[in-house]
């Protein structure tokens, strides 16, 4: 499975960007068996959790720092996971990877990711 992630871009702090993420390949179809997460990694910092959604996506998970701004979803039909951000700051400023879990439910530790996209650069200003 190849995942590709698009939507960042540079914004103002307030902004809201969305941010995609498809799922190619052989066993493409595979990926509604899936949890999916997005991971960001900031300049100098390693990688940390953002948010997941499990196979069915009814549920979903997220770190505190973006609870109440961010909203994961998926569409099976599309395979497709998206990442919808509203009122970035600044410290939301990071490279921004999707993945797939090896596991159908929700998992917030990158090792249980086995799938990872390119990233796609988020940067907010101030």
């Amino acid at each position: 499975v190849q995942l590709q992630a698009s939507g960042g871009g540079l914004v103002q702090a307030g902004d809201s960007l969305r941010l995609s993420c498809s799922a190619s390949g052989r066993y493409a179809r595979l990926f509604s068996n899936n949890a999916m997460g997005w991971f960001r990694q900031a300049p100098g910092e390693g990688r940390e959790f953002v948010a997941a959604v499990a196979w069915r996506g009814g549920d979903a998970a997220y770190a505190d720092s973006v609870k109440g701004r961010f909203t994961i979803s998926r569409d099976n039909t599309k395979n497709t996971v998206s990442l919808e951000m509203n009122n970035l700051q600044p410290e939301d400023t990071a490279v921004y990877y999707c993945a797939a879990a090896r596991t159908s439910t929700i998992a917030t530790t990158d090792r249980y990711y086995n799938y990872w996209g390119q990233g796609t650069q988020v940067t907010v200003s101030s």
